[in-house]
């Protein structure tokens, strides 16, 4: 029977069995607040003594559960829609190469060993985005590697200056005299991976990688990363004093970035792309605020129903014959039900409505920034993004699900396919549920209540509506070709982050290279290379001939001059 499965199969069966298995674990580890600390001593040089370390705590495990359950979803996805691909087995295994590489940066405590599966993520990241071997997904690959390379080389100079506390183990930072340059260098690190401003257009341009690639690396495990460093370090990041403001201030202006430019955007796949930088953004915001657990708790709900919107777009993308702009596409609700269905409750969650999983996170995130000490102007922007979150999730239900049908008549959408029914039914029972019941694990209120008034409590709920409300007043069905103005343009290039992070940089190498090539190339290397040496040894060599020939005549005429007066002193004599 296993000889008949294909990869993708067999790695979901095991993805999703060791979720399960790990799961009572987990549980035991939460309710219990265990932690184990595993240490494997390499080698000692002076007092720097370089160990390999596991760490097993309730943080760990409970992430490596949801990036495996939403892996394996991924991966039963993935038969179906990637069945007739030739190279189904090297997309699997890069896939599992890619979890393997999440599971080392989540159990391991220490940077030098944390950089295995930092850069891990990194280079697969890249060899899936190029998948589909085309020049559009080439630059995707490119502008992704290098945003994610300055991550690297932040993560690499704080490794440098820990040298200096003589171990590199992230439980046990302290506070030492260069301790805001390595808090600088790992908020960049987790800023670049996690996409916030100024690093922000590599998230969507990363959407050329098959869709199960963007549903798994690119929406729930590998942009959480960023914010999983920072929730692993707090403790050490959280006695900066300037570190809470800037994460806050740069975490609002990412959530505004993308909720505005979401509502511009017309590919499928961008504006759920968008979305996941708004609720990245919404993530950052929380450790800002100083709750890293509430951070933590709001990335695995988001993870969850995040999966489930991609795996929905990527059904309607696959039996829409491949259109991904959202103008196209017209009335699916009657066409694939159960699909529409999960797609909504994903769309709800991300809103925030009541009673999914997304309102237990997002809800008490507003709720706390309106309760915490933070300037008026902040509360406003986060949600004035709220409502745009609501705004860009019923445009594309209106334009995609409900609006009358623009797309070809003739094509059947099916829905008979187990893989993706089951993939997507797990995932929608898990958006559902996964927020009451991770909310009565992660949040203990007993030692800290607090009390809003009755105002404050709806307003998260009121930005919402109106939200949805300036939705259905804007929302335009009709196909527009207008000419795009310079507001429109700014707010769709992500407030011009998308060209400035590729044209200029394209362009500086590019004219760099010219002028290299014109004064090395073509200049001083012709001249001490090869030209240049060909040119010094054949003038050389003529004016070696030349004085020869000139000395050899001198030479006779010396020698008949000399014959000349030896014959006239004889004759003399």
């Amino acid at each position: 029977m296993y000889m008949k499965l294909k990869s993708s199969s067999i790695s979901s069966l095991f993805l999703l069995s060791y979720s399960f298995l790990l799961f009572p674990m987990t549980m035991v580890f939460l309710m219990k607040e265990k932690s184990i600390l595993l240490e494997w001593s390499m080698f000692q040089v002076s007092s720097c003594n370089l160990t390999f370390m596991m760490v097993l705590d309730s943080i760990s495990l409970s992430f490596s559960n949801v990036v495996c359950l939403i892996s394996g979803c991924v991966m039963m996805f993935s038969s179906s829609y990637m069945s007739h691909d030739p190279f189904l087995k090297r997309f699997t295994m890069l896939v599992m190469l890619f979890v393997l590489s999440m599971n080392l940066l989540v159990f391991i405590p220490s940077l030098p060993a944390l950089l295995l599966g930092w850069d891990g993520l990194g280079i697969v990241s890249f060899v899936l985005v190029i998948y589909y071997q085309n020049m559009k997904s080439l630059a995707a690959g490119m502008l992704t590697v290098l945003a994610n390379r300055i991550g690297d080389v932040m993560i690499l100079i704080s490794i440098g200056l820990l040298v200096l506390q003589g171990h590199w183990i992230i439980t046990l930072m302290w506070d030492f005299y260069l301790s805001t340059w390595v808090a600088l260098t790992i908020t960049i690190a987790a800023m670049t991976k996690s996409a916030q401003i100024p690093f922000s257009s590599w998230l969507p341009a990363a959407m050329a990688a098959p869709t199960p690639v963007s549903a798994l690396v690119h929406s729930s495990t590998l942009v959480t990363a960023g914010v999983f460093l920072l929730i692993r370090f707090f403790p050490f990041l959280s006695e900066i004093s300037a570190f809470k403001p800037g994460l806050l201030f740069i975490s609002v202006l990412t959530l505004l970035m993308a909720g505005i430019g979401a509502n511009y955007e017309n590919d499928l796949k961008k504006v759920i792309a968008l979305s996941t930088l708004s609720q990245l953004g919404v993530m950052m915001m929380s450790l800002g605020m100083g709750m890293p657990f509430l951070a933590l708790f709001h990335l695995y709900t988001h993870a969850l129903f995040k999966a489930l919107l991609f795996l929905c777009a990527g059904m309607i993308i696959h039996n829409s014959s491949n259109t991904q702009d959202i103008r196209y596409m017209g009335l699916i609700s009657n066409q694939a039900p159960l699909t529409v269905a999960c797609m909504n409750i994903a769309n709800l969650s991300l809103c925030g409505a009541p009673f999914l999983s997304g309102f237990y996170s997002k809800d008490l995130i507003l709720e706390i920034s309106l309760f915490s000490p933070t300037s008026m102007l902040m509360i406003l922007l986060i949600f004035m993004a709220t409502g745009m979150t609501a705004a860009y999730s019923f445009r594309l239900s209106f334009c995609s699900l409900w609006a009358s049908m623009k797309n070809n008549s003739y094509h059947a959408k099916l829905e008979l396919d187990p893989y993706v029914n089951w993939a997507t039914t797990i995932l929608a029972l898990c958006a559902i549920v996964a927020g009451f019941f991770l909310q009565l694990i992660f949040l203990d209120f007993n030692p800290t209540p607090f009390i809003l008034p009755s105002f404050h409590k709806s307003f998260t709920l009121l930005s919402i509506f109106s939200g949805i409300f300036l939705a259905m007043i804007f929302w335009n069905s009709e196909f527009s070709n207008k000419k795009m103005n310079k507001m429109k343009f700014y707010f769709t290039t992500m407030w011009f982050l998308a060209p400035i992070s590729a044209q200029p940089l394209t362009k500086m190498s590019m004219v760099m290279g010219t002028n290299l090539m014109k004064s090395i190339d073509q200049g001083w290397l012709e001249v001490i290379g090869g030209q240049g040496t060909s040119y010094m040894i054949s003038s050389a060599s003529q004016w070696n001939q030349t004085i020869q020939i000139k000395s050899f005549n001198y030479f006779i005429a010396y020698m008949v001059s000399f014959i000349f007066i030896i014959a006239l002193m004889l004759n003399l004599t």
